[in-house]
């Protein structure tokens, strides 16, 4: 069976479909599996072995994308995030069974409509996923290996070399980024590096994205005189996955590069927004080894967080090795 599924959206958002994917795959290897993705996420689909095909969403009209997508010769399609250009691409290609949340005008395009009421958060965004293939394979099982990404091509020994790295690396990633709405200050983040940098037996890395110029500078000019490394970010999402999986521990706000780090088996701390909606309840990365800190709206709430947070740092640098 040739199988579709949509997930056109962020990089977070997509590793939240990978164990969907997988799981479709695994179930039955004949299975032939088609992502639909935006195209930051198609060198990341690519390395997927248990992907085999990608559409890039362009952002073409509706009968471009229709006919992408009828060129794959899809006989279902699970749809996890939907609008209603993406659901009439797919009513057009004449997908004769077309799985989707029940939410939206967009549901009237789908023969197979699961109410999920995910506001409610009664799972994770990963979960619900999930859940979406029993509408086609009830039996289906969902289990998946952690962790789920691994990369051939491995950049982390020229990394090390360039930057002159010998021990763990202890990484912070202190900007935003995706859909995440909480995150400490960079005099914040700061503070925590220079706890990791009182410990001899790691090594600092701080990393940015190409996008995050003016922090980079920002954080060069704060930290000073430092052996905390900076790294821009320059290569591709699989080149930074790469490099994520040798960090012992990945620091960050609940955006994309949270969930690459889980993904790929590298432990995170990682800071969300005290609402339903943000809460690591919600977007729980697909990886282990995760210790979540929601940071509250009020002055006074936040200030204890920041505090837990440091403590809960020094903790885990002494038991790390």
């Amino acid at each position: 069976m040739n199988i579709l599924v949509v997930r056109n959206d962020k990089l977070g958002d997509f590793i939240t479909a990978l164990p969907t994917l997988y799981v479709l795959k695994h179930d039955n290897p004949s299975n032939r599996i088609i992502a639909l993705v935006a195209p930051l996420n198609r060198k990341l689909a690519l390395s997927c072995d248990f992907i085999d095909e990608v559409i890039v969403d362009e952002g073409e009209d509706i009968l471009a994308l229709a006919l992408k997508i009828k060129k794959a010769d899809v006989d279902a399609s699970i749809t996890l995030f939907s609008n209603t250009r993406v659901a009439l691409a797919q009513w057009i290609a004449r997908i004769p069974i077309r799985i989707a949340p029940a939410t939206k005008i967009a549901q009237i395009f789908y023969n197979r409509r699961i109410t999920q009421r995910r506001s409610e958060v009664k799972m994770a965004e990963f979960e619900y996923n999930l859940e979406l293939t029993k509408a086609l394979f009830p039996d289906i099982r969902l289990a998946f290996p952690q962790p789920l990404l691994h990369f051939e091509e491995d950049n982390f020994k020229v990394f090390c070399e360039e930057y002159g790295l010998t021990k763990p690396i202890i990484a912070f990633h202190p900007g935003f980024g995706g859909s995440s709405d909480a995150n400490w200050t960079l005099g914040e983040y700061i503070e925590l590096v220079k706890i990791a940098t009182l410990d001899e037996k790691f090594d600092v890395v701080m990393t940015f994205g190409p996008d995050e110029e003016k922090l980079y500078h920002d954080a060069k000019e704060l930290l000073g005189e430092s052996r905390v490394i900076l790294y821009r970010s320059v290569g591709s999402v699989v080149d930074f996955a790469a490099l994520l999986s040798h960090f012992k521990l990945f620091i960050s706000t609940s955006t994309g590069t949270y969930h690459l780090a889980s993904a790929v088996g590298c432990e995170t701390f990682t800071f969300f927004g005290d609402s339903r909606f943000a809460s690591c309840a919600r977007w729980k990365s697909i990886g282990a080894n995760q210790h979540h800190f929601m940071i509250p709206l009020d002055p006074n709430g936040r200030e204890e967080m920041f505090e837990t947070v440091k403590q809960a740092l020094k903790n885990r640098l002494l038991t790390l090795s």
